[in-house]
């Protein structure tokens, strides 16, 4: 038996090796000191990173270890793997996948996916009803259903509405349920996935353990043919580790690196791209769907000063480097989900890399939202069903022409001719829609008890089967009548005309913010909050409309001062506008709750995603279960 020395000091060994392991700045209760995760580093270094977060349980529960992970998955045998604490040395923990980098990156692991893509076994109606299950539905709307003979509109609006196929990836079923149904091992597209993560000194304590935590629900939650690499930047820029499946090894190397890292140094955004869009350019194969997830908590102190520009309006699109910009023959390459963190972000700079890139923005207010935040991007990029969308627009009355086409951000144009437009939709997560207002004029009708307006079509990909697919939609048509007769706008127009009616009051009361105009900013929200509320879907208490009103509400609050503005207004009015400009969810402020009014945008899988990470956080008994990545494992979790 050790005596009671040696038995302390054994304890004492193994409870700082798990937190320096974890690498979370924490008090050790053994031996009543601080723990940074890399003893190895200066003491400038250790002295930034010693604020200890608060990761107490709710409700008083002790929580088991620092980020609240099952016990046996690779993250604690990791930790079981230790080896036995050496007498009479000092130990320092090395820095995790320090080898210098290769000057191509083109050793991302290989592509070997566990099933033929083409398995269309999850779904479990007959080829026919399978193949319609599987498409785009295309759905138009007319102002209203009937227009009089002798009458002519210059304006005449209709909807546009498309809607991707239901997934069946997450239905995420036990094995020991027998009375579910089964599914198939390949239910969706698999990723590959670039996380460019700040680690400047900003990022020291809470806010990098947060960041820790929250990478590895990431990593717990993608799958084996998934591949995942790191950048981290501060002062430079370092790629942790190559594109690697998230296999059973390719999750722990990944974890191991994650918790490696400690804050120090400056803000470099443009270098941490620059290596994270140069992964994506060398890689050898490449997956159905590619993105790229970046985090800062601050502003660029190496390029914005240096990229062009007015002194006051910098040249933010120079951040993204060119391989990634979309371009006329190829539209967007690779998204950039940027999500800014806390109140000293860059939110200009972060928007503009989001918006130029065919990604989203999302303003992370509270610090504990983030794992949340990105559980809601990662839901939608898990679940990827369309891949390059194009719609064509073609008037068929030989009289008709296309007045305008209201698509967002969304490419899209129309010929010369006003004959014809397209929308260029890219990519399509599960149970997506989408909504374009197409106006155009309407001609007099003398012999003909209707009118033929348009007819709409669209190619995609289907990123599993790699099928090129081509839908023809019905011809929109009005009906003419001998006398005029008042008709109800049609809700589902109504309601889109809203939105973009919004959206655009949005973008004005921001650009009257920018110039110092707070008064006319708020003016400008309230004067459109009124025309909302005119509406016949107002008036029909319409779920969306009311969002609206809520969410221009919030806003005119956050435009109340100067200083509430710089540190929250702009960042939420740059959220939403990023939302609602690629009609995709968003996180704005402290929350990413599928019940706020806000959140119009959520899928069923990214709702399904957060609930895996509230339930995580809470350390519910669920979380065993829903932690489990979509595909199932060899090893599983055994009960606590």
């Amino acid at each position: 038996m050790f005596g009671i020395n040696e038995t302390r000091r054994r304890s004492s060994y193994i409870h700082c090796r798990v937190f320096s392991l974890l690498s979370f700045p924490v008090h050790c209760f053994k031996c009543k000191a601080w723990k940074p995760n890399l003893p190895s580093l200066s003491s400038k270094v250790e002295r930034n990173s010693l604020q200890g977060p608060n990761l107490d349980s709710p409700m008083g529960r002790a929580r088991i270890n620092p980020v609240d992970w099952p016990q046996n998955n690779d993250m604690m045998t990791v930790i079981r793997r230790l080896p036995p604490p050496r007498s009479n040395s000092t130990r320092h923990v090395a820095p995790v996948f320090q080898a210098p980098e290769p000057a191509i990156f083109n050793d991302d692991e290989s592509l070997d996916h566990e099933t033929n893509s083409t398995d269309r076994s999850f779904c479990n109606k007959g080829p026919v009803d399978c193949d319609d299950q599987r498409k785009v539905s295309m759905t138009t709307y007319t102002e209203v259903s009937a227009v009089a003979r002798s009458s002519s509109s210059d304006s005449f609006t209709v909807l546009l509405h498309l809607k991707a196929p239901v997934s069946n990836s997450w239905h995420n079923t036990s094995r020991n349920d027998a009375t579910l149904p089964k599914i198939s091992k390949t239910p969706r597209a698999p990723v590959d996935l670039v996380t460019v993560l700040d680690i400047s000194g900003s990022m020291a304590g809470t806010k990098l353990a947060l960041l820790k935590r929250a990478m590895g629900f990431v990593i717990q939650n993608l799958g084996p043919n998934d591949r995942l690499a790191v950048i981290a930047f501060s002062s430079t820029a370092r790629r942790l580790f190559p594109l690697r499946r998230m296999s059973e090894a390719g999750r722990q190397q990944a974890l191991q690196a994650v918790n490696s890292l400690v804050a120090n140094g400056g803000t470099n955004i443009a270098e941490g791209l620059r290596k994270g869009a140069k992964i994506m350019e060398d890689r050898r194969e490449k997956n159905p769907v590619a993105s790229i997830i970046l985090l800062s908590d601050g502003q660029d102190t190496y390029t914005v000063n240096n990229i062009g520009g007015n002194q006051n309006r910098p040249n933010y699109q120079l951040l993204l480097p060119l391989s990634i910009r979309p371009d006329e023959t190829s539209g967007f390459k690779i998204p950039v989900h940027a999500f800014g963190f806390g109140a000293d972000h860059d939110a200009s700079s972060m928007h503009s890399i989001s918006e130029i890139s065919g990604g989203t923005f999302s303003f992370i207010e509270t610090e504990g939202v983030i794992q949340d935040a990105f559980a809601q991007c990662i839901g939608g990029l898990l679940s990827v069903v369309v891949k390059d969308l194009h719609v064509k627009i073609e008037c068929v009355h030989p009289t008709v022409h296309l007045r305008s086409l209201k698509a967002g951000s969304y490419p899209h144009r129309v010929l010369s001719n006003q004959r014809v437009g397209s929308v260029d939709v890219g990519d399509l997560y599960a149970d997506e829609e989408r909504d374009f207002l197409v106006s155009v004029n309407v001609p007099t009708e003398i012999s003909s008890n209707e009118t033929s307006l348009l007819k709409v079509s669209c190619v995609y990909k289907d990123p599993l089967t790699k099928e090129s697919v081509t839908l023809e939609g019905e011809e929109v048509r009005i009906k003419r009548t001998d006398v005029a007769r008042q008709e109800d706008v049609s809700i589902e127009v109504d309601r889109q005309q809203n939105r973009i009616r919004a959206a655009e009051a949005m973008a004005q009361a921001r650009t009257a913010a920018e110039n110092g105009d707070l008064a006319g900013a708020v003016s400008i929200l309230e004067n459109i909050r009124k025309v909302l509320s005119e509406t016949v879907s107002a008036k029909s208490h319409d779920r969306l409309c009311i969002a609206l009103d809520a969410e221009l509400k919030e806003m005119q609050e956050r435009m109340a001062s100067r200083h509430v503005y710089e540190a929250s207004g702009r960042a939420y009015i740059l959220s939403g506008l990023s939302s609602h400009s690629w009609q995709r969810a968003t996180a704005r402020g402290d929350s990413t709750d599928g019940s706020s009014l806000v959140q119009a945008y959520q899928t069923p899988s990214m709702v399904e995603m957060v609930t895996r990470s509230q339930a995580s956080l809470l350390g519910s008994p669920s979380a065993q279960r829903l932690l489990r990545p979509v595909w199932s494992f060899a090893s599983q979790p055994k009960p606590r």
